[in-house]
Formats: structure tokens, C-alpha cells, sequence
């Protein structure tokens, strides 16, 4: 696929759009050339980023996922902590102060309307097609090889493929690190989130100039697809086998993209054992700032030497016990200090189905993960596993969160400012099927319950915020999801709740919601709730409990109709100091 392919080998024919500095840093939106295919050229548009007076620093290429912008917030807190950084426009979009090309710009910049006011330089890729969300061409696919009038090659090749292309510029933009005077070409690196991810693997797979690697929510399921010729070229597992610089995997076990089952075997397609692994539960494509600083972290690891990663947990499942209940082992390395070890397990873990790897996403993005609070024993750290059934396969990991010498700061997945005075690392996942569960003597301890949280204890454990500000006390769930928590026929929902302030609760399930009127004071209030008490944003009715996933605590909602439009409100702007819950349960009702 990359034969006879030298990166260096055309000029880049830089151009700049846009320079400013802001804080210390210099910023630029620029433009280089990929290459000449088909007898045009194919242009780069791309933020590039360092501190000022900046001198060998090491070097990131940043590469933004599906539907997301080439984006300054990148550069700039990169920046800060002493890199340069080129965020990529693979794209068209680019987000800068002064210098937006949104969806719409896009599409101005393909129809050449010069003179509209919105219209913006951006990416253009020539005679080919690597755009995104929406492709230049309606029917391009990510998933193609064979020939079309906007493909490189006239017959099935890999170099048809969307990925490809994003490679190969992205290949191109750590030639255009190594040419600048104010970087380190011995230290570059590279990461990119959910499309970006993939990429990531790809580029630090093909180019030996990228010294460590850092994909967040993808780069390790995009294998099997039954292309022979695809899964021999661009799927995860063929580029992940070929990586040998340092890399570590954001990967929310809840992921929709980067599945954490494939996780597994991605540790032990690379080369090599520099690598680790940051799995927060509960979320999808989505994190907070401890699971988010391990890019940073990474990159100062291995470009700065003025961090060290503490070894990935080691840990065991044992699953013959003598009162039937499984027991899983965590052994953190104790080189920094530890905040917290925790343990977390579901029954509701899924393989791929089918030749093309077909995922059960309602599954994978709702399963519900039980946290087992472990206890010390010297340096493990034990907690036993009780199940539901033993027809379940059994999947388990153990977090550990360690302190941070002093807080770091940085754009997340999306851009979003964080600031982090704690990381997580995460252990490998243990899984054992019901045949092994069965043949172990494991017995099914755990029985169905009405009483959904008792908000005791270490209940927060079990529910997810992706807000980092600590102020926020929402909360959802996927206990419903999950068979022990599920809702008998003819149930109503019951949860008590105390509000110093007269406020508005907001209790949403799935796409529903309802509001609740708090009246204040020291008076515990109990609610009691119907399934037509919920409505979607147009209004519906929910006839039932079935099939629901996720339930949510906040003060305030938004609700999308169906069919597009203005999004409906639920709630406003909590007064006062946090609510208090309990007894949030089932009440009445039949179980099937």
C-alpha cells in the first residue's frame, strides 16, 4: 500500500491564512500540499500552534474525528505545556477565532462562491474525495476499495480508501513538523479521537517518524469487515500489528466505536509491551479529565521525561470460590500515590455477531457495569463478583486512580477545556464465558431487585456525569438496563426528595422526561410516577417501561423531536445547594 511512497520526497508549498498570537503562543490557520494526484493538487488546510520562542519541542499532529473541526483550542493548550501542534482539516472544517468554515463553508468553498461573506479557504482535495460528514461525493464510503471517477486508482486498491488518504496527509503533516525551525523532528507525535483514532494507528503504523501514539474511542474495531483486500490493508488489526512506538488507548467501556471487547486483543496485536490503557465506565465517546489527561500524560512520558506512567495493574479472575462467587484481584503499581482502586462488572457484555462483525450497539452503549468495592490486602486489592445467572458471560476490570503531582490542563475530545489534578489507569479485562462459569461451580448469588439506588455508600459509583465540573450534581444510570433493576409490568417509579429551595426536578428516561415540582424546605418529598407521566419532545406518551436504558437525575433537559426542529426545555437553572435522594425503587407491579 505505501510502496514507493516517500512523505518527504514533495515540497509543501506552504501558505498561510491566518497568524496571530494569543497568551505566549503563536497560532496559525495554513495550508500544505499533500500531493499531485490525477494531475491536481490535493491541499491540506490545517491549525498550527507553539509557544513562543519555542525551540526543539516535540511535535504532535492532532486529527479530529467524524463531523469535528481542525480546531486552535488544540494547538494552544499543547502550547502551553511546551509543543507544537498541527491540528488537521481533513474535513474542510476549521474552527478559529476570525477563520470558521463550518458545514455550510464547506459547501461554499466546492461551489466557489468567493463572495459570500462566510466563504473561507479550506482543505481541497483535488480530484479525490477524503471529506467527511458530508463526503463530496454523496455515494464515497469509508468502507471502499473499488474504483470511482473521484479514487486515486482506476482498479480495486486500498489507496481508493477514504483512511488512506487521511494517512497519507496526515503523514505529511509530520514532514511538515520535522521542517520547522522551533521543533524537535526527533520527537513527534500523533493522536485523533473516534475517526481520528483510526489514523492515529494507521500513521503511527506506516511512519517510523511518529514516536508514540494515542487514539481515543477507536483504531481497535474496524477488522473482519470480509473484504479481503481491505482487511488486509486498512482494518485495525493489520495496523496495530505493525506499531512498535509507545501507545496508549482511551477506550470508555461503553463505546459504540472503539469496542472495549476488541481492546483485548489490540494490547496484543502491537509490538512491543509500551503501551496502556484508560477505561472509564459507564461512557460513550465521551470522558472526563482524568481519563482524558492520559494524551498529555502520554506525550510528556515518553517526548519529556518529566512523568512516569506507573505499570498497567496486574490482575486475576478466580472464579473457583468456596461459596460459588467469583473473585477478581487488582495489583496497582504503588510508584505514585493512589487515590482510589475500584472494580467494575457486567453480565452484559457482547461479541460481534456475523462474517461483518455486526454489534448489538443498544448493548454495548447501555450495558451496565456493577462496581465491586475491593478491600486491601498488602498490595492486591480483592473483591468478589456476585452475578446474576451463570447463562451470562462474565466481563471485569479494575481502575486505579493516581494523584498528580500538580494539575494539567487541555482541549479534550471535543475541544472542551479540562483541567485534571488526578489520572486513571486501567487494568486488562478479564472474560470468562457461561461454560467456564458453570464448569467453575460459580453460582448465581445476586437476585432481581424493586430498589434501584438506595444513594448510599459508594452509590455514585454506578451512575455517570460527563461534565468536570464538580458543581454539577446530575446523574444518569443504566442500572434499568440491567435484568435485576429491571421494571415489572404495571410498575410506578418512586424516588423521595428533599430541596431546600423550591426548584423544578427533571427525571428523564431514554428520550423521555417528566418534571417534578419541588416545593423546598426540610420536608422529604415522595414522587411517585406512571409511565405517561413521561413524554417525548413532541408530546408522546411513554405506554410502558419496556426496553428502557438510561435514567436521568438533573435540573434541566433538552428533548430533540424526531423530525428535527427546536428542541424542547425541561427545567431551569437549580436554586440553592444540591438535592438529596433515596429510595429511588419499583413499586408494585408484576414480575414476567
Amino acid at each position: 500500500m505505501w510502496a514507493g511512497f516517500n512523505p518527504r520526497a514533495e515540497p509543501l508549498e506552504i501558505e498561510v491564512l491566518k497568524q496571530w498570537e494569543e497568551g505566549g503562543v503563536v497560532l496559525k490557520v495554513l495550508r500544505y500540499r499533500i500531493g499531485i494526484f490525477k494531475g491536481k493538487k490535493a491541499i491540506m488546510a490545517a491549525v498550527y500552534g507553539y509557544p513562543e520562542d519555542g525551540k526543539s519541542l516535540p511535535g504532535l499532529v492532532q486529527i479530529h474525528g467524524g463531523g469535528q473541526f481542525g480546531d486552535y483550542r488544540a494547538p494552544l493548550t499543547n502550547a502551553k505545556r511546551g509543543y507544537a501542534t498541527i491540528s488537521l482539516a481533513w474535513a474542510g472544517r476549521i474552527s478559529a477565532p476570525g477563520y470558521t468554515v463550518n458545514k455550510r463553508g464547506v459547501q461554499l468553498f466546492w461551489d466557489g462562491k468567493t463572495k459570500d461573506a462566510a466563504h473561507r479557504i479550506t482543505t481541497d482535495w483535488g480530484a479525490l474525495d477524503a471529506y467527511h460528514a458530508p463526503c463530496r461525493n454523496p455515494r464515497n464510503s469509508f468502507a471502499n476499495t473499488k474504483p470511482h471517477p473521484w479514487t486515486l486508482d482506476a482498479v480495486d486498491s486500498p489507496r481508493n480508501n477514504p483512511w488512506f488518504l487521511v494517512c497519507l496527509a496526515a503523514r505529511r503533516a509530520l514532514t511538515f513538523l520535522e521542517q520547522q525551525p522551533e521543533v524537535d523532528k526527533d520527537r513527534l507525535g500523533v493522536y485523533g479521537h473516534s475517526m481520528g483514532a483510526k489514523p492515529t494507528v494507521m500513521t503511527a503504523a506506516a511512519d517510523p517518524r511518529a514516536k508514540a501514539a494515542a487514539p481515543s474511542c477507536g483504531g481497535v474495531s474496524n477488522r473482519n469487515t470480509g473484504d479481503r483486500l481491505y482487511d488486509a490493508t486498512i482494518a485495525d488489526d493489520v495496523n496495530l500489528a505493525k506499531i512498535s512506538c509507545p501507545i496508549i488507548f482511551l477506550s470508555p467501556a461503553n463505546d459504540f466505536h472503539g469496542a472495549i471487547y476488541d481492546l483485548q486483543k489490540a494490547v496484543k496485536e502491537i509490538k512491543g509491551n509500551r503501551w496502556r490503557v484508560t477505561c472509564s465506565p459507564h461512557h460513550n465517546h465521551q470522558d472526563t479529565a482524568a481519563y482524558e489527561v492520559a494524551t498529555q500524560l502520554w506525550f510528556d512520558w515518553v517526548f519529556k521525561k518529566d512523568f512516569t506512567w506507573p505499570t498497567t495493574p496486574a490482575s486475576t479472575l478466580a472464579l473457583k470460590a468456596k461459596d460459588g462467587i467469583p473473585i477478581f484481584t487488582v495489583t496497582p503499581d504503588p510508584s505514585r500515590e493512589i487515590l482510589s482502586v475500584d472494580i467494575f462488572y457486567t453480565q452484559q457484555g457482547s461479541a460481534p455477531q456475523g462474517r461483518r462483525r455486526r454489534w448489538d450497539l443498544d448493548n454495548a452503549i447501555n450495558r451496565f457495569w456493577h462496581y465491586a468495592r475491593p478491600r486491601k490486602t498488602g498490595d492486591p486489592w480483592t473483591a468478589s463478583l456476585p452475578l446474576l445467572s451463570t447463562d451470562r458471560p462474565l466481563w471485569v476490570y479494575g481502575n486505579v486512580l493516581y494523584a498528580l503531582d500538580e494539575p494539567v490542563s487541555g482541549a479534550g475530545y471535543y475541544y472542551g477545556s479540562y483541567t485534571a489534578d488526578r489520572f486513571n489507569l486501567s487494568s486488562l479485562m478479564s472474560m470468562a464465558g457461561p461454560e467456564q462459569l458453570k464448569k467453575a461451580g460459580v453460582k448465581a448469588t445476586m437476585a432481581p431487585t424493586l430498589l434501584i439506588e438506595d444513594f448510599q455508600g459508594d452509590w455514585k459509583k454506578e451512575w455517570f456525569i460527563y461534565s468536570n465540573d464538580p458543581a454539577q450534581w446530575q446523574r444518569r444510570t443504566h442500572k434499568v438496563y440491567s435484568e435485576r433493576y429491571r421494571a415489572p409490568e404495571s410498575a410506578r417509579l418512586l424516588i423521595e426528595v428533599r430541596s431546600r429551595e423550591p426548584n423544578t426536578l427533571v427525571i428523564g428516561l431514554d428520550k423521555t422526561a417528566t418534571q417534578v415540582v419541588l416545593d423546598g424546605g426540610s420536608r422529604w418529598q415522595k414522587v411517585i410516577l406512571s409511565p405517561a407521566d413521561f413524554r417525548d419532545a413532541d408530546g408522546k406518551k411513554r405506554t410502558g417501561w419496556e426496553g428502557i436504558k438510561e435514567l436521568r437525575l438533573s435540573p434541566q433537559e433538552r428533548l430533540k423531536p424526531k423530525g428535527g426542529g427546536k428542541p424542547v426545555t425541561l427545567g431551569a437553572l437549580w436554586k440553592g445547594p444540591p438535592p438529596e435522594f433515596r429510595d429511588l425503587r419499583w413499586l408494585g407491579g408484576t414480575s414476567k
